[in-house]
C-alpha cells in the first residue's frame, strides 16, 4: 500500500511564508515526477509546481518567483516553500507522486492540507 501525506497547511497573513511537505510511504520502488495542486473554492484544481526526479522544475504562472518545490529523493518527500503568499492563494493543497508501486507505475495523491490567507 502507497500513502501520501501532506503537513504544513494553516492561517497566514498576506506576506507571509508556509512550508509544506509530503511524505510518500509503502511499497514504493521508484518516485517519477511530484507535484503539487491547489483547488480553491469554486474553481478548477491547478498545478501549483512540479518536480522530476532529476531536479528540473516548472511552475504555475501565479506563484512563478514566489513558490519553491525541492524533493528528497532518499526520504520519499517533496516540500512546497510559498513566499510572498496572497489571498488567491487561499486553497486546499495536493500533493501528487508519479511512482512505480505495487500495482505496477500509478499516480497518487495526498489527502490535502487547507491553506488560508488571510489578515
Amino acid at each position: 500500500q502507497v500513502r501520501l501525506v501532506e503537513s504544513g497547511g494553516g492561517l497566514v497573513q498576506p506576506g507571509g511564508s508556509l512550508r509544506l511537505s509530503c511524505a510518500a510511504s509503502g511499497s514504493i520502488f521508484t518516485i517519477y515526477a511530484m507535484e503539487w495542486y491547489r483547488r480553491a473554492p469554486g474553481k478548477q484544481r491547478e498545478l501549483v509546481a512540479g518536480i522530476a526526479s532529476g531536479g528540473s522544475t516548472n511552475y504555475g504562472d501565479s506563484v512563478q518567483g514566489r513558490f519553491t518545490i525541492s524533493r528528497d529523493n532518499a526520504k520519499n518527500t517533496v516540500n512546497l516553500q510559498m513566499n510572498s503568499l496572497e489571498p488567491e492563494d487561499t486553497a486546499v493543497y495536493y500533493c501528487n507522486a508519479d511512482l512505480l508501486g505495487p500495482y505496477g507505475r500509478q499516480k497518487y495523491w495526498g489527502q490535502g492540507t487547507q491553506v488560508t490567507v488571510s489578515s
